[in-house]
């Protein structure tokens, strides 16, 4: 299995990346927003997309998103072929562009919302918490994405305040005065 950050060659994969995920919003029942191949392939060619390749058969993808002048990242989209579900590479996927948001944006709050209770555990093993649709981004061409998903009577109904997701954020301010507490300043003084 190889995962890869996408480029223009990975473009072969948009149409199956868009069935796939409009086939597992189907079967769960829950929202998922769809995305277009045109979408996913501009995703690519910015190198915002990571994808997981059997081969030359599709396996995975996950794609970034900026919001608010690059403020806000948004990990999306995350889908796994049911051929290859239940054997941790979704793991492998989300820790992959999470790292590939961390470096190309440091300075973002990375963001996740989803009903899916895996893609919740993924995400507080990487440190997201969850927060309150105020704490994201306010920006409305992020929640025009939702309209495709079943559940978007909610959002509109609540002003973009509630939904069936939840949302998760991960900030690196307060990852770093995390990591500040840990130090003792005894130890320096030694």
């Amino acid at each position: 299995m190889k995962l890869v950050i996408t480029d223009k060659s990975h473009h072969i994969y948009a149409q199956v990346i868009c069935a796939t995920i409009e086939s597992a919003a189907q079967v769960r029942g829950t929202g998922i927003a769809k995305r277009s191949p045109e979408y996913i392939c501009k995703k690519m060619d910015q190198g915002d997309a990571v994808i997981a390749l059997d081969g030359d058969k599709f396996a995975g993808f996950c794609y970034i998103e900026t919001w608010d002048h690059q403020r806000f990242v948004a990990n999306s989209g995350l889908i796994v072929h049911p051929d290859y579900r239940n054997q941790g590479l979704a793991k492998k996927i989300k820790q992959l562009v999470f790292d590939h948001s961390r470096t190309k944006y440091p300075k973002a709050k990375v963001f996740s919302i989803t009903t899916g209770l895996a893609v919740m555990k993924l995400n507080t093993d990487l440190g997201y918490k969850p927060v309150t649709f105020s704490e994201l981004t306010k920006e409305p061409s992020f929640w025009k994405g939702c309209q495709t998903c079943k559940n978007y009577d909610v959002l509109q109904r609540t002003e973009q305040t509630m939904c069936l997701c939840t949302g998760m954020l991960f900030d690196p301010k307060q990852q770093k005065k995390k990591h500040q507490k840990k130090i003792k300043t005894s130890t320096f003084k030694r």
